[in-house]
Formats: C-alpha cells, structure tokens, sequence
C-alpha cells in the first residue's frame, strides 16, 4: 500500500493528468516538478536498476521453469541436465537465446511482434486464475472424500468464495470483449491458450516417458560434461 498506491497517489498529485510527461515517465515528471536538482537522473537510475532486477529474476524463472517442463516430459530432456554447480546452465542458455531473440524481433518490427507479445499475454493470468479456481473446487472434493486427513489447510468460506473469485475474473474477460481497446488483448491471449491446448493434446496423444520417472534423479543430478 506504501510503495505502490501512496506512490501513485503522489504522482497524480504532483503530475496534471493530462500531462504528456506522464507518458514517458511519471515519477521522473513528479521529481522534476517538485524542483530537486538530479532527482530525475536519480530516479532514472533506480527504474533501470529495478528493470534489471526483474531482467535476473525472470531468466531465473524461466530456467527452472523449463527445467520443470523438461522433468515431465513438456520439454527436450537436455534442458534437465545441470552444471557442476548444480545449475541448469543449459535452461538459462536457452532462456537468454530466446530472449535476445525477442528484443531483435522488437527492434526490427516494434509495432508488431513487441504488441502481440503484450497483447498475447494480456488475459493468459486470468486464464490461469480460473484455472486454479476450477482445480481447488475438484480437487477439495476429492481429498474431502478419498484422504481428509492431507486437507491440512482449508481455505475460508470454501466453496462460495472460490466462486466469487472465479465470477470476478469471468466479469473481466466479459468486459473485456466489449470494451474495443482491450478486445485485441483478449483475442490474442485466446489464441496464445489455443496454442496451450493443442500442444498439451499432442503431448498425450504422443505420450513420452517424462524425464522424471525411473531414472530421471541420476540423469537430473548428472552434472553437464
């Protein structure tokens, strides 16, 4: 609530809303207004550092994330291996490769590939927010019927509350096929969940031995040679 909606609340205090500053950069505008000599070099230097901390933290996400993937068999088995540091040195190359490819992609066809990828990405948390929602109500049932003993936390006001979340989210992607700025936002996520699909029914129409059973520990241990 501090660091994010005080700061906001000072910058539409500070900055006019209809400033054109506000578009490159609000809270620059805001240091720059307020008179502080630098605070704008300043704040341009801490928004960098904080887009490089989240630069670390996502090619770390993503090659654990694959590694996960290539453990069930969602991804090429390679990807499973690590370093001698225990570290999937080969899921972090493949992550940065990809992400140079984007900022290529944006660099010669910025007004498309770069919004696709915005817009592709738009609904997809929701879709996984409904997702969870529709898991938590199956699965509870289950374990309420077949093993009560391993529902050791129980969610409040389950299961009107799991609805309540699930209608809100559903109320967003409705809104958002009528409001004509977010409709391309929604379309594009729609076909980035179709591509989701049709990967996963091919995935079990092919089957595969996932790289996490039998003797996936040995191989996952197995340091790179």
């Amino acid at each position: 609530m501090l660091f994010y909606v005080g700061s906001i609340v000072l910058v539409v205090t500070i900055v006019p809303w209809d400033s054109a500053k506000v578009l490159a950069s609000p809270y620059v505008a805001a240091w720059n207004i307020i008179g502080l000599p630098g605070a704008g070099v300043v704040m341009d230097v801490v928004i960098l550092t904080a887009v490089l901390s989240v630069l670390n933290s996502s090619v770390y996400v993503s090659s654990r994330m694959l590694r996960a993937l290539a453990t069930h068999g969602d991804a090429p088995t390679w990807l499973v291996a690590t370093n001698k540091r225990r570290v999937p040195a080969r899921a972090i190359l493949a992550g940065t490769v990809v992400g140079w490819i984007s900022v290529l992609l944006a660099y010669l066809s910025p007004d498309t590939v770069f919004t696709y990828l915005v817009n592709s990405s738009g609904a997809v948390a929701i879709f996984m927010y409904l997702m969870i929602g529709a898991s938590q109500l199956l699965m509870r049932r289950r374990l309420e019927r077949e093993a009560p003993e391993r529902l050791t936390l129980r969610m409040w006001l389950f299961p009107y509350l799991t609805w309540v979340v699930m209608a809100g989210f559903a109320a967003v992607l409705v809104a958002m096929a009528v409001i004509a700025d977010q409709r391309t936002q929604l379309l594009t996520s729609v076909g980035s969940l179709a591509v989701v699909l049709v990967a996963y029914a091919v995935r079990r129409a092919r089957g595969g031995r996932p790289a996490g059973s039998a003797d996936a520990p040995e191989r996952a241990a197995a340091p790179v040679r």
